[in-house]
C-alpha cells in the first residue's frame, strides 16, 4: 500500500518545482529557484524576463528599435516604441511613453520584479550618458 501510495505521489513531487498555470495576467511572474519566470499571454508560456520583453518587444504597438548601449535618436522616436537598452549590469527593456523613454515597466505595471531586474535599477544613472 505504500509503494502505491508512492507511486501517486511521486508525479506531483516533479512538478511541484514547474511553474503553475499562469493567472489571467500578461507579465504576471512565479518565483523559481534562483529566478523567476513570466507569463507571456501572447505566446500562452513562461518565459525567463529577458526573453519575456523579447516578446513583447515583437509584438508592441510602436517600433521595436531593438537593442543598443545608447537610446535612439530623440526626435525619431515615438509613442509606444520599444529598445533594449544594454548597461553594463544587463539589458532593460525601455518603452516611449508621453514623449520620453521610460521602463517598460514603468509603463506596463507587469511586476515590481523587472524594475529590479538586470539593468533597470541602472538606466538613468547620470554616469551612463
Amino acid at each position: 500500500m505504500k509503494r502505491v501510495l508512492l507511486l501517486l505521489l511521486l508525479p506531483l513531487a516533479v512538478f511541484a518545482d514547474a511553474p503553475q498555470e499562469p493567472g489571467a495576467r500578461d507579465g504576471e511572474t512565479h518565483a523559481h529557484k534562483d529566478t523567476f519566470y513570466v507569463w507571456d499571454a501572447g505566446g500562452e508560456r513562461w518565459l525567463s524576463p529577458n526573453e519575456f520583453w523579447t516578446a513583447y518587444a515583437d509584438r508592441a504597438r510602436g517600433k521595436n528599435w531593438g537593442s543598443g548601449d545608447r537610446f535612439p535618436p530623440y526626435d525619431d522616436a515615438g509613442e509606444h516604441d520599444v529598445f533594449l537598452l544594454e548597461t553594463e549590469k544587463g539589458p532593460c527593456l525601455m518603452y516611449f511613453f508621453h514623449r520620453r523613454w521610460r521602463r517598460a515597466n514603468d509603463v506596463r505595471r507587469w511586476d515590481p520584479l523587472f524594475t529590479h531586474h538586470d539593468g533597470c535599477p541602472y538606466v538613468f544613472d547620470r554616469d551612463r550618458f
